[in-house]
């Protein structure tokens, strides 16, 4: 088979498009013959060797990629591999426990977009709770997990803001309004609105703005920090402001009733009856995965990046 191995941590260019023995499943595990493998911003943080978030880095060689979809014989199925658990190739090795059926019309694109981001969207959604009175505030809207929050926040009833770098990405997002956060000027045009929920995976300067722009009773729900830091808040602010914080990741979602297992089949049954579509932007092959990466980490990127064997 072919698959993309790292044998050195650092830039993009160190992802290897190689040929390998085909992988044997053990006691427990499938084979699948891979159609998609979704590319996430962790893939690249771990790629570099600054970390894979709460989890060690993985032994070298290694084959990244966390999320896969397609066919064990006949049967099609999508499957969460875990951390840098070999995705990014022809054939995947996967618990037997971990696969999910995939809805008949549902593509694999957009099965293994479901698996990994719709699963954390519905975890986030959860907490948030989004009611038709609230203004909600999505930061990197144009990513894969924005496109998501948007279409529930308008299936909520809710009035949605999508904030986004750049013309060419703002002009995409699909909500009530849209917002460039690169122009210095973004939170101005957002001060007549009452925004009551702010949905920040983003962080760093910009989760804190967006934070500022919360109306008293308001709230913000957390789930990473793309850019490298977290929003920073104080108990302080919580008193200043009249909000409230709450984390949508880590524990409040690994330990909940049901676990991640219950999201996943969420995310795929919502994927298929159009409630939540993952929005797949541009498909890589799977020997361009170092520019796939690239993309993702200009922020180049709309939606859900995936590679095709």
């Amino acid at each position: 088979m072919h698959a993309i191995r790292l044998h050195e941590f650092g830039p993009a260019e160190n992802l290897r498009y190689e040929e390998l023995p085909d992988p044997a499943a053990g006691e427990g595990q499938v084979r699948i013959a891979v159609e998609a493998a979704g590319v996430h911003l962790i893939d690249t943080s771990i790629r570099a060797g600054r970390s894979g978030g709460p989890f060690p880095l993985p032994d070298l060689p290694m084959i990244p990629g966390r999320e896969v979809a397609g066919t064990v014989g006949s049967r099609r199925v999508a499957a969460h591999l875990g951390m840098a658990s070999g995705g990014y190739a022809e054939l995947a090795i996967a618990p037997e426990a971990a696969l999910h059926d995939i809805p008949a019309g549902l593509a694999a694109d957009v099965a293994v977009a479901a698996i990994g981001t719709g699963r954390t969207a519905i975890g986030v959604l959860e907490v948030a709770d989004l009611q038709p009175d609230d203004v909600v505030l999505v930061t990197a809207a144009a990513g894969g997990l924005g496109g998501l929050f948007l279409q529930a926040a308008r299936n909520a009833g809710a009035f949605s803001i999508g904030a986004a770098g750049g013309e060419e990405k703002t002009a995409r997002i699909d909500a009530d309004l849209a917002v460039d956060y690169s122009r210095p000027d973004w939170t101005e045009r957002l001060r007549e609105h009452r925004v009551t929920v702010v949905l920040d995976g983003v962080g760093g300067a910009l989760g804190r703005a967006a934070l500022e722009l919360l109306a008293p009773g308001g709230r913000i729900i957390l789930f990473g920090f793309a850019s490298g830091a977290p929003t920073e808040i104080t108990t302080a602010d919580l008193y200043r402001l009249g909000i409230r914080a709450d984390a949508a990741i880590g524990p409040r979602m690994t330990q909940r009733p049901g676990g991640l297992r219950e999201l996943e089949t969420a995310a795929l049954e919502a994927a298929a009856t159009g409630r939540l579509v993952p929005i797949v932007g541009e498909a890589f092959a799977l020997a361009d995965a170092a520019a796939a990466h690239r993309a993702l980490e200009s922020r180049a990127t709309v939606g859900k990046v995936v590679l095709i064997p």
